[in-house]
Parts: C-alpha cells; structure tokens; sequence
C-alpha cells in the first residue's frame, strides 16, 4: 500500500512540475509577442523579460540535471529549446528594424499532461517562411549578457 501512495504523490509532484514548466513557456511567449496581452489584446515584444523566463528554465534545467522522469526531461528540454529559437528570431526580427513578426508559438510537447492549456494562437497573418538551413541552426546562448 506504501507503493502505491507513493506513486501517487510522484506522479502529482510530476504533473505540477510539468504545470510549472508550461506556465514559464507561457509568460516567455507573452512578452515574445506570441500570445495577445490580455490587457490590450495585441502581442508585445519584451525581449528582457522574455529572457529572463528563459533562463530560468534553463537554470531549472541545469539544477535538476538527473533528477527528472523521462517525460519531465523531456517536455522541459523541448520546451526550452522551442523558445530558445523563437527568443532568436523575434531578436533578428527586432535588429533588423521591421515590426517583430509574432512567430508559431512554441509546439506543445507530446506529453504535455491533458489538463495544461496551449497558449492560443493569433489570428494575424503567419511570418514569412523560414528556409530549411535557417531553422536546422543550432542554438547558441549568445541571446542577451
């Protein structure tokens, strides 16, 4: 019976800790421009902020190296990652002078528990395609210090 508590209580403690990803990924994506602002309906590009939500991932990430299930270790790294290439591409788009194109969102993890919600996509007309080169560049934390 012990075994089974548990269980329980580390697949709830798994849950959150993939609840609290997701609600890092979705403040990161809100000042990335990529979900409205719920204030003013329009998306807002803070690059500062939207790093600082970045590196803390990646600090949790670091931190918790080996300690992770599969699927936190994976919905973590995946998580990271997408909006490590967005943070780079919404960057370009600002350096370049243009208006920051809001790019896709950051694809949910395949497992992504049920009960998290996926940022809402906007309704605006999707960025200029990326060619294959560009979006295969690996990252590089070169985004900011």
């Amino acid at each position: 019976m012990a075994e089974v508590q548990t269980n329980t209580q580390t697949g709830e403690l798994s849950q959150r800790f993939i609840e609290f990803v997701m609600m890092q990924a979705q403040n990161a994506a809100l000042f990335l421009g990529q979900i409205p602002n719920p204030q003013t309906g329009q998306g807002e590009v803070n690059l500062e902020l939207a790093k600082m939500f970045i590196d803390q991932l990646g600090m949790i990430q670091e931190k918790t190296r080996g300690n992770l299930t599969n699927e936190e270790s994976t919905v973590l790294r995946n998580t990271l990652s997408n909006l490590q290439m967005a943070f780079v591409e919404v960057s370009r788009d600002v350096k370049s002078g243009g208006a920051p194109a809001a790019p896709e969102p950051p694809a949910a993890p395949a497992a992504e528990p049920p009960t998290a919600s996926a940022p809402a996509e906007k309704s605006e007309a999707p960025a200029a395609p990326v060619s294959e080169s560009e979006s295969r560049k690996k990252f590089t934390k070169s985004y900011g210090a």
